[in-house]
């Protein structure tokens, strides 16, 4: 979901009864990152704390270690990748936690978009 100004400008949201809460994090800021102009200037926010270290801490480690990590294979690599390039394509962007379930207006909006879009499958 976009919102700017207290204003929704654009809402999405989907399912996939074979896959993880992960992906479907990884796959939302995809989506987010992929409908943003290159040079926008915004924060996007996320309550996957996996996700925003990933993009902002650890993936660059990773990928110049050849997309390893120190101790193991990396989940959902393919989704990384492509979220960690879209960050790089959108430098202006911040990505930021927010907690998630403590009545924060819009994480609680569009939590509810995604159960929905799991009870309708």
């Amino acid at each position: 979901m976009w919102v700017e100004d207290d204003d929704i400008r654009m809402e999405k949201s989907g399912s996939d009864p074979e896959t993880t809460n992960n992906r479907m994090e990884l796959q939302a800021l995809i989506a987010a990152y992929g409908t943003l102009p290159e040079d926008a200037e915004i924060t996007v926010y996320s309550d996957s704390q996996l996700c925003v270290n990933t993009v902002n801490q650890w993936a660059a480690g990773w990928e110049a270690r050849g997309w390893r990590r120190k101790t193991g294979p990396i989940q959902n690599l393919e989704l990384v990748k492509r979220l960690y390039a879209l960050a790089g394509s959108h430098p202006r962007v911040k990505l930021q936690w927010i907690r998630a379930h403590e009545g924060t207006r819009w994480n609680e909006y569009v939590d509810e978009l995604a159960r929905s879009a799991v009870t309708l499958r």
